[in-house]
């Protein structure tokens, strides 16, 4: 029965954001990358045939595949879709920014709201949403934190705050009335704030080149176009899990 709510939950997503045009052209196909590319995940929903983007409901997941497009560098996102903001990101992914988002909501994940700046400095909120990357080095399966891809400029130590659900946002072009998903321009997964992300910082991270705190952590980072693979799993807030151990099991009597 959940297996089946959450698939309705991600089709009727789906349903609403493939209604946005997107006018931006599709990437020419790249050439083969190094390293050792993944397979389709089992187990899992991908969410469009032309992208690389699945839901892994069991796990409560979204997996996205990509590869890395800079390795040294400083930093206003973490990730974008192909074919956007590839000189200040350090993965590009085969996906389009809503996929994911939709994909998020699906698992049980809730978009709170972007940043704020006017009248004063208010930090994006929503879900904490945990980001693993994989990739194959000399064979083998290497996993590791997003944080650690990304390096603190200050402390020369990996970045240490956690990405939440923003949630982006649609502007409505006024010549047709056409919907847009704003993060589709590359303000995908961010590490600097900006009103158009779908993940950013809970923390205040300037977008002007000389108060950037971030860049990429070179010794941390396999070779440009090595094949990664995002995780990016939702974690419940104390909130909903104290409301999800409240919830009565099946056939349990409830108060009335």
């Amino acid at each position: 029965m959940l297996l089946r709510s959450l698939l309705l939950a991600c089709a009727a997503s789906l349903l609403l954001v493939a209604a946005v045009p997107v006018r931006a052209q599709e990437p020419d196909a790249e050439p083969t990358a190094p390293g050792q590319a993944f397979d389709p995940p089992a187990n899992a929903v991908r969410l469009s045939p032309k992208h690389d983007v699945w839901i892994d409901v069991k796990n409560k997941s979204v997996l996205v595949d990509g590869e890395v497009c800079l390795r040294d560098g400083q930093l206003e996102m973490f990730a974008c879709p192909r074919g956007t903001k590839e000189h200040e990101s350090v993965v590009s992914l085969k996906t389009r920014a809503y996929f994911v988002h939709a994909g998020l909501l699906a698992i049980g994940a809730k978009a709170g709201n972007v940043v704020k700046f006017d009248p004063e400095y208010a930090p994006a909120w929503g879900d904490k949403i945990l980001i693993e990357v994989q990739w194959y080095e000399d064979g083998k399966l290497k996993k590791t934190r997003a944080q650690e891809w990304v390096q603190q400029v200050k402390t020369g130590k990996a970045m240490p705050y956690d990405w939440v659900f923003a949630g982006s946002g649609f502007w409505v072009d006024p010549e047709n009335s056409e919907r847009h998903y704003q993060a589709e321009s590359g303000d995908f997964i961010c590490v600097s704030n900006f009103p158009t992300a779908t993940l950013d910082l809970p923390i205040e991270s300037s977008q002007g080149n000389a108060g950037l705190l971030f860049s990429a952590f070179t010794e941390h980072i396999p070779p440009l176009k090595t094949p990664v693979r995002l995780v990016l799993t939702y974690e419940p807030s104390k909130k909903d899990a104290d409301e999800k151990k409240a919830e009565p099991k099946d056939g349990a009597p409830t108060d009335n």
